[in-house]
């Protein structure tokens, strides 16, 4: 027999057009609607759902073909439970029929658990290496004594507050012809859809349905991981009756560097050398992150210049899953500068020798030609300076007219 109950919902026949769906919908959605009618909001919401599948052309051929208790076994000639989750299970309920619980026996998705997240904090000698650490938590899995029922015969009560929805659904009036509806958890069952008495809960699990457990998990950290990335560990999050576990994800967070900062496969750092090092070349020691020494060398006849960036390839961080192939190391070079008079004159003069000559400069000559001396640079020497003149002005000014005497008016 054919499965008639959505067109008796919304009032016409199995040969109803688009148009008459549609105009019916409207007439029973303005009548049933919760803003006008508090108490319908349960037929308010059967409607909707009828009107959700025989106003799409897919979930009606569907509709009509299997019916509502017959669509889990006659879909498989679409391609099975993924194509009934397509077709209905993104709809307006989730798959879910407001007049009877999932729509036709059909199986579906099981809903999961928060998953829980976790940092680790882990040095960048770690995510060069690779390391395996062990983290300890605590989760939630379900009592082993009452297999997750709560009770000790199984017995539960429907809560009659949410009707065993979980859902507490409250209309508040903002105006005249106006309602408001909102919808929370059900304080009474904690969004369970019921409640155990006390006299039949678990001695175990107090009626939680679930016990704490401490849980040790072994994170590998593989060779090029990065800052933030993430670690899952797939169905080791809370355990809940009838509800798929989440999963453990943990999250990597580098700590600071004393020496290296890390840009994407390539390594950063500083060095400074003295002048004599800038000029003449040099040589130095970087312990890297695998304890190797390695020893940079910068030949003579090089000049390095302040700021100047040097590479160093293949000695940065090694890729993910591919740590044979590293990155580069970047090194960028200061430079300190000798004291004033580190040398005698004789010194200065074999200094310039070898140095390159000093630009020739035209200099003038006349009366507007002045010559000054250059003095360290004191920012507060201006302020104090200005001080100064400004005194001198008042004294002079307190010369010329003495002490309380004014200019006379004209």
């Amino acid at each position: 027999m054919a499965d008639n109950k959505l067109y008796d919902i919304l009032g016409v026949n199995r040969n109803a057009g688009e148009n008459e769906i549609k105009k019916q919908y409207r007439k029973l959605a303005k009548e049933f609607h919760p803003d006008k009618n508090p108490d319908a909001g349960d037929r308010f919401k059967e409607i909707s759902f009828a009107y959700e599948v025989l106003s799409d052309p897919k979930k009606r051929a569907t509709y009509d073909r299997y019916g509502l208790q017959g669509m889990q076994e006659g879909a498989q000639d679409f391609g099975g439970e993924d194509f009934l989750s397509h077709i209905f299970g993104g709809g307006l309920f989730g798959g879910f029929s407001p007049f009877g619980g999932p729509m036709g026996g059909m199986r579906q998705r099981r809903q999961r658990t928060e998953d829980t997240v976790h940092t680790l904090k882990v040095s960048l000698e770690d995510l060069y290496n690779g390391k395996t650490s062990k983290l300890q938590l605590s989760k939630n899995v379900i009592c082993k004594k009452c297999n997750g029922k709560g009770s000790k015969n199984g017995n539960v009560v429907k809560c009659n507050t949410c009707r065993g929805c979980g859902i507490k659904t409250t209309l508040r009036h903002i105006g005249p012809g106006f309602a408001q509806q909102s919808q929370s958890t059900c304080p009474d069952c904690h969004g369970s859809g019921e409640y155990i008495k006390d006299s039949d809960r678990c001695s175990s699990c107090k009626g939680k349905k679930v016990n704490s457990e401490t849980k040790i998990l072994e994170v590998h950290i593989d060779k090029g991981m990065k800052e933030n990335q993430k670690i899952f560990f797939r169905g080791e999050g809370d355990q809940m009756p009838d509800v798929e576990a989440g999963d453990v994800v943990i999250v990597l967070q580098q700590k600071p560097h004393e020496k290296f900062v890390r840009d994407g496969d390539n390594l950063r750092m500083e060095h400074t050398v003295t002048l004599t090092e800038a000029l003449c070349g040099f040589s130095f020691v970087v312990k890297h992150l695998d304890g190797r020494d390695l020893v940079v060398t910068h030949p003579v006849g090089s000049v390095l210049k302040p700021g100047d960036i040097k590479t160093v390839e293949n000695e940065g961080m090694p890729q993910y899953k591919n740590p044979f192939q590293k990155g580069n190391l970047n090194i960028m070079f200061k430079i300190t500068f000798p004291e004033n008079h580190f040398a005698d004159e004789q010194g200065y003069a074999l200094l310039e020798k070898y140095l390159p000559p000093r630009p020739a400069y035209n200099m003038p000559i006349g009366d507007n030609v002045e010559e000054v001396d250059l003095n360290d640079y004191d920012p507060n020497e201006r302020r104090n300076n200005s001080n100064h003149r400004g005194e001198s002005y008042a004294s002079d000014d307190e010369e010329a007219h003495g002490p309380g005497i004014q200019c006379a008016q004209q």
